[in-house]
Protein backbone atom coordinates (compact mmCIF):
# COMPACT_ATOMS: atom_id res chain seq x y z
CA UNK A 1 0.00 0.00 0.00
CA UNK A 2 1.20 3.52 -0.75
CA UNK A 3 0.67 6.51 1.50
CA UNK A 4 -2.40 8.40 0.35
CA UNK A 5 -5.28 10.63 1.44
CA UNK A 6 -8.54 8.78 2.02
CA UNK A 7 -11.89 10.44 2.57
CA UNK A 8 -15.46 9.55 3.50
CA UNK A 9 -18.27 11.82 2.31
CA UNK A 10 -21.60 11.82 4.14
CA UNK A 11 -24.40 13.63 2.36
CA UNK A 12 -28.20 13.60 2.53
CA UNK A 13 -29.99 12.39 -0.58
CA UNK A 14 -33.31 13.36 -2.13
CA UNK A 15 -35.21 10.06 -1.86
CA UNK A 16 -35.35 8.22 -5.19
CA UNK A 17 -34.31 11.27 -7.23
CA UNK A 18 -31.43 9.54 -8.96
CA UNK A 19 -30.46 12.35 -11.33
CA UNK A 20 -30.32 14.95 -8.55
CA UNK A 21 -28.37 12.65 -6.25
CA UNK A 22 -25.78 11.84 -8.93
CA UNK A 23 -25.25 15.57 -9.46
CA UNK A 24 -24.77 15.99 -5.71
CA UNK A 25 -22.28 13.13 -5.58
CA UNK A 26 -20.29 14.83 -8.35
CA UNK A 27 -20.26 18.13 -6.45
CA UNK A 28 -19.05 16.53 -3.23
CA UNK A 29 -16.50 14.37 -5.02
CA UNK A 30 -14.96 17.51 -6.48
CA UNK A 31 -15.04 19.09 -3.03
CA UNK A 32 -13.26 16.11 -1.44
CA UNK A 33 -10.47 16.28 -4.00
CA UNK A 34 -10.07 20.06 -4.01
CA UNK A 35 -10.35 20.66 -0.26
CA UNK A 36 -8.71 17.48 1.09
CA UNK A 37 -6.48 16.27 -1.75
CA UNK A 38 -8.35 12.97 -1.52
CA UNK A 39 -7.08 10.09 -3.64
CA UNK A 40 -9.73 7.62 -2.44
CA UNK A 41 -13.30 8.74 -1.68
CA UNK A 42 -16.02 6.56 -0.15
CA UNK A 43 -19.72 7.48 -0.28
CA UNK A 44 -22.54 6.01 1.87
CA UNK A 45 -24.69 3.03 0.94
CA UNK A 46 -27.36 3.42 -1.79
CA UNK A 47 -26.28 7.00 -2.46
CA UNK A 48 -28.38 7.52 -5.59
CA UNK A 49 -31.73 6.61 -4.02
CA UNK A 50 -31.51 6.25 -0.27
CA UNK A 51 -31.62 2.90 1.50
CA UNK A 52 -35.34 2.10 1.61
CA UNK A 53 -37.14 2.78 -1.70
CA UNK A 54 -40.63 2.54 -0.12
CA UNK A 55 -42.24 1.38 -3.36
CA UNK A 56 -43.12 -1.90 -5.09
CA UNK A 57 -40.10 -3.91 -6.23
CA UNK A 58 -41.33 -3.81 -9.84
CA UNK A 59 -41.38 0.01 -9.87
CA UNK A 60 -38.02 0.29 -8.16
CA UNK A 61 -36.44 -2.18 -10.58
CA UNK A 62 -37.55 -0.06 -13.54
CA UNK A 63 -35.81 3.01 -12.04
CA UNK A 64 -32.44 1.28 -11.87
CA UNK A 65 -29.67 0.58 -14.37
CA UNK A 66 -27.12 -2.21 -14.75
CA UNK A 67 -23.45 -1.68 -13.89
CA UNK A 68 -21.80 -0.20 -15.86
CA UNK A 69 -24.56 2.04 -17.13
CA UNK A 70 -26.07 5.50 -17.08
CA UNK A 71 -25.90 5.69 -13.28
CA UNK A 72 -22.16 4.99 -13.13
CA UNK A 73 -21.02 6.88 -16.26
CA UNK A 74 -20.99 10.42 -14.75
CA UNK A 75 -18.90 9.27 -11.77
CA UNK A 76 -16.53 7.33 -14.01
CA UNK A 77 -16.03 10.42 -16.17
CA UNK A 78 -15.43 12.71 -13.18
CA UNK A 79 -13.11 10.24 -11.44
CA UNK A 80 -10.90 10.28 -14.53
CA UNK A 81 -10.97 14.08 -14.77
CA UNK A 82 -10.04 14.44 -11.09
CA UNK A 83 -7.63 11.50 -10.98
CA UNK A 84 -9.33 9.94 -7.96
CA UNK A 85 -10.51 6.49 -6.87
CA UNK A 86 -14.16 6.32 -5.81
CA UNK A 87 -16.27 3.81 -3.91
CA UNK A 88 -19.73 4.48 -5.29
CA UNK A 89 -22.56 2.44 -3.69
CA UNK A 90 -25.82 2.13 -5.64
CA UNK A 91 -28.74 -0.18 -6.23
CA UNK A 92 -28.11 -2.16 -9.40
CA UNK A 93 -30.61 -3.68 -11.82
CA UNK A 94 -29.94 -7.42 -12.01
CA UNK A 95 -30.07 -9.63 -15.07
CA UNK A 96 -33.45 -11.17 -14.24
CA UNK A 97 -36.72 -9.27 -13.88
CA UNK A 98 -37.14 -7.85 -10.37
CA UNK A 99 -33.58 -8.67 -9.28
CA UNK A 100 -32.14 -5.74 -7.33
CA UNK A 101 -28.59 -5.84 -6.01
CA UNK A 102 -27.20 -3.61 -3.29
CA UNK A 103 -23.85 -2.86 -4.89
CA UNK A 104 -20.62 -1.02 -4.18
CA UNK A 105 -18.69 -0.03 -7.28
CA UNK A 106 -14.96 0.73 -7.17
CA UNK A 107 -13.90 3.20 -9.87
CA UNK A 108 -10.24 4.02 -10.40
CA UNK A 109 -8.50 7.26 -11.40
CA UNK A 110 -8.85 6.37 -15.09
CA UNK A 111 -12.61 6.04 -14.80
CA UNK A 112 -12.52 2.25 -15.05
CA UNK A 113 -14.63 -0.02 -12.86
CA UNK A 114 -12.16 -2.26 -11.04
CA UNK A 115 -14.65 -4.07 -8.81
CA UNK A 116 -18.35 -4.43 -8.11
CA UNK A 117 -19.29 -5.97 -4.77
CA UNK A 118 -22.90 -7.05 -4.18
CA UNK A 119 -23.96 -7.05 -0.51
CA UNK A 120 -23.86 -10.62 0.78
CA UNK A 121 -25.69 -9.96 4.07
CA UNK A 122 -28.76 -7.81 3.38
CA UNK A 123 -30.40 -6.47 6.55
CA UNK A 124 -33.48 -8.57 7.53
CA UNK A 125 -36.02 -5.97 6.38
CA UNK A 126 -34.04 -5.46 3.16
CA UNK A 127 -34.30 -9.13 2.21
CA UNK A 128 -37.23 -10.18 0.06
CA UNK A 129 -38.24 -12.68 2.75
CA UNK A 130 -38.65 -9.76 5.13
CA UNK A 131 -40.81 -7.78 2.73
CA UNK A 132 -37.80 -6.05 1.20
CA UNK A 133 -36.24 -5.78 -2.25
CA UNK A 134 -32.64 -7.00 -2.24
CA UNK A 135 -31.20 -10.18 -3.75
CA UNK A 136 -27.97 -11.13 -1.90
CA UNK A 137 -24.65 -11.38 -3.68
CA UNK A 138 -22.52 -14.46 -3.16
CA UNK A 139 -18.93 -13.39 -3.76
CA UNK A 140 -16.11 -11.50 -2.04
CA UNK A 141 -14.18 -8.69 -3.69
CA UNK A 142 -10.59 -7.58 -3.09
CA UNK A 143 -9.12 -5.30 -5.76
CA UNK A 144 -5.49 -4.37 -6.28
CA UNK A 145 -5.27 -0.64 -7.04
CA UNK A 146 -2.52 1.96 -7.34
CA UNK A 147 -3.26 2.91 -3.74
CA UNK A 148 -3.36 -0.56 -2.20
CA UNK A 149 -5.48 -3.68 -1.96
CA UNK A 150 -9.09 -2.71 -1.26
CA UNK A 151 -11.67 -5.13 0.14
CA UNK A 152 -15.35 -4.24 -0.03
CA UNK A 153 -18.29 -4.74 2.32
CA UNK A 154 -21.57 -2.88 2.85
CA UNK A 155 -23.19 -1.88 6.16
CA UNK A 156 -24.67 -5.01 7.86
CA UNK A 157 -21.82 -7.05 6.34
CA UNK A 158 -19.62 -5.42 8.96
CA UNK A 159 -21.38 -7.36 11.73
CA UNK A 160 -19.96 -10.62 10.41
CA UNK A 161 -16.30 -11.14 11.36
CA UNK A 162 -15.90 -14.02 8.91
CA UNK A 163 -16.45 -11.83 5.84
CA UNK A 164 -13.82 -9.24 6.72
CA UNK A 165 -11.44 -12.03 7.72
CA UNK A 166 -11.78 -13.59 4.25
CA UNK A 167 -10.94 -10.21 2.70
CA UNK A 168 -7.86 -9.91 4.91
CA UNK A 169 -6.76 -13.42 3.96
CA UNK A 170 -7.11 -12.38 0.32
CA UNK A 171 -4.68 -9.54 0.98
CA UNK A 172 -6.92 -6.55 1.75
CA UNK A 173 -5.13 -3.61 3.36
CA UNK A 174 -8.20 -1.37 3.33
CA UNK A 175 -11.83 -2.38 3.82
CA UNK A 176 -14.49 0.06 2.66
CA UNK A 177 -17.85 -0.02 4.44
CA UNK A 178 -20.47 2.28 2.89
CA UNK A 179 -23.49 2.20 5.19
CA UNK A 180 -26.98 3.38 6.02
CA UNK A 181 -26.88 2.18 9.61
CA UNK A 182 -30.10 2.13 11.63
CA UNK A 183 -28.68 1.01 14.96
CA UNK A 184 -26.74 2.79 17.67
CA UNK A 185 -23.49 4.73 17.39
CA UNK A 186 -21.96 2.28 19.87
CA UNK A 187 -22.61 -0.65 17.51
CA UNK A 188 -21.29 1.39 14.58
CA UNK A 189 -18.07 2.26 16.41
CA UNK A 190 -17.64 -1.22 17.89
CA UNK A 191 -17.98 -3.10 14.61
CA UNK A 192 -15.76 -0.70 12.66
CA UNK A 193 -13.01 -0.88 15.25
CA UNK A 194 -13.33 -4.63 15.73
CA UNK A 195 -13.10 -5.39 12.00
CA UNK A 196 -10.07 -3.08 11.70
CA UNK A 197 -8.28 -4.56 14.72
CA UNK A 198 -9.26 -8.19 14.07
CA UNK A 199 -7.66 -8.07 10.66
CA UNK A 200 -5.06 -5.28 10.90
CA UNK A 201 -6.71 -3.32 8.09
CA UNK A 202 -7.90 0.24 7.61
CA UNK A 203 -11.68 0.55 7.71
CA UNK A 204 -13.22 3.42 5.75
CA UNK A 205 -16.80 3.58 6.96
CA UNK A 206 -19.09 6.17 5.33
CA UNK A 207 -22.53 6.40 6.93
CA UNK A 208 -25.63 8.10 5.55
CA UNK A 209 -27.24 11.22 6.98
CA UNK A 210 -30.78 12.55 6.64
CA UNK A 211 -33.90 10.62 5.67
CA UNK A 212 -34.84 8.10 2.99
CA UNK A 213 -38.20 7.46 1.32
CA UNK A 214 -39.43 5.41 4.30
CA UNK A 215 -38.53 8.20 6.76
CA UNK A 216 -35.61 6.30 8.21
CA UNK A 217 -33.18 8.85 9.62
CA UNK A 218 -29.43 8.25 9.57
CA UNK A 219 -26.88 9.66 12.02
CA UNK A 220 -23.70 9.97 9.99
CA UNK A 221 -20.57 9.84 12.15
CA UNK A 222 -18.54 8.37 9.32
CA UNK A 223 -15.16 7.17 10.54
CA UNK A 224 -11.76 6.05 9.38
CA UNK A 225 -10.16 3.49 11.69
CA UNK A 226 -6.56 2.31 11.68
CA UNK A 227 -5.31 -1.30 11.85
CA UNK A 228 -4.63 -0.79 15.58
CA UNK A 229 -8.23 0.43 16.13
CA UNK A 230 -7.45 4.14 16.39
CA UNK A 231 -10.14 6.47 15.08
CA UNK A 232 -8.20 8.65 12.64
CA UNK A 233 -11.17 10.73 11.47
CA UNK A 234 -14.74 11.07 12.73
CA UNK A 235 -17.73 12.83 11.23
CA UNK A 236 -20.63 14.50 12.99
CA UNK A 237 -24.34 14.20 12.27
CA UNK A 238 -24.64 16.42 9.19
CA UNK A 239 -23.23 16.72 5.72
CA UNK A 240 -19.45 16.82 5.69
CA UNK A 241 -16.21 15.22 4.58
CA UNK A 242 -13.68 13.48 6.78
CA UNK A 243 -10.19 12.70 5.51
CA UNK A 244 -6.85 11.45 6.73
CA UNK A 245 -3.55 10.16 5.40
CA UNK A 246 -3.12 6.38 5.47
CA UNK A 247 0.29 5.15 6.62
CA UNK A 248 1.63 2.13 4.70
CA UNK A 249 3.33 0.81 7.89
CA UNK A 250 0.52 0.96 10.46
CA UNK A 251 1.27 -1.94 12.87
CA UNK A 252 4.85 -1.24 13.89
CA UNK A 253 3.73 -0.02 17.33
CA UNK A 254 1.21 -1.56 19.70
CA UNK A 255 -0.70 1.69 20.23
CA UNK A 256 -0.71 5.28 19.04
CA UNK A 257 1.55 7.78 20.78
CA UNK A 258 4.02 5.11 21.82
CA UNK A 259 7.14 3.46 20.41
CA UNK A 260 6.38 0.15 22.13
CA UNK A 261 6.73 -2.44 19.36
CA UNK A 262 3.89 -4.63 18.15
CA UNK A 263 4.99 -8.26 18.20
CA UNK A 264 1.79 -10.01 17.04
CA UNK A 265 -0.21 -10.49 13.86
CA UNK A 266 -3.85 -11.56 14.16
CA UNK A 267 -3.75 -13.18 10.74
CA UNK A 268 -0.57 -15.21 11.17
CA UNK A 269 -1.22 -16.08 14.83
CA UNK A 270 -4.53 -17.87 14.22
CA UNK A 271 -4.76 -21.48 15.41
CA UNK A 272 -6.74 -22.64 12.39
CA UNK A 273 -7.16 -26.19 13.72
CA UNK A 274 -9.79 -24.98 16.20
CA UNK A 275 -11.99 -23.37 13.50
CA UNK A 276 -13.12 -26.53 11.70
CA UNK A 277 -16.69 -26.27 13.04
CA UNK A 278 -17.29 -22.69 11.99
CA UNK A 279 -18.80 -23.43 8.57
CA UNK A 280 -22.17 -24.68 9.74
CA UNK A 281 -25.63 -23.19 10.07
CA UNK A 282 -26.71 -21.98 13.49
CA UNK A 283 -28.67 -19.45 15.49
CA UNK A 284 -28.28 -17.53 18.71
CA UNK A 285 -29.12 -19.26 21.97
CA UNK A 286 -31.28 -16.20 22.71
CA UNK A 287 -34.46 -15.27 20.85
CA UNK A 288 -34.87 -11.95 19.03
CA UNK A 289 -38.31 -10.31 18.99
CA UNK A 290 -38.95 -11.80 15.57
CA UNK A 291 -37.10 -14.12 13.21
CA UNK A 292 -37.42 -13.19 9.55
CA UNK A 293 -37.16 -16.25 7.28
CA UNK A 294 -34.02 -16.44 5.18
CA UNK A 295 -33.82 -18.32 1.91
CA UNK A 296 -30.38 -19.95 1.76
Amino acid sequence: MKEHMAACVQIAIEPNNIRSNIEKVCHWLEKAVKEHDAELVVFPESITTGFSPNMPIEDFYEMLQPVPGNHTAPIQKLAKELGVHVVYPIYERGTTKGEILNSSVLIDDQGDILGNYRKTHPFPTERKEGGGWTTPGNGTVVVETKLGKIGMIICYDGDFPELSRVLALKGAEIITRPSALLRSFEIWELTNKARAYDNHVYVLAANAVGADAANNYYFGHSMIVSPIAQTLALGRGGEEIIATKLDPNPIKYVSYGTKSPMIFDHIEDRNVKVYKEILQEGKSSFEPSKRIPYKK
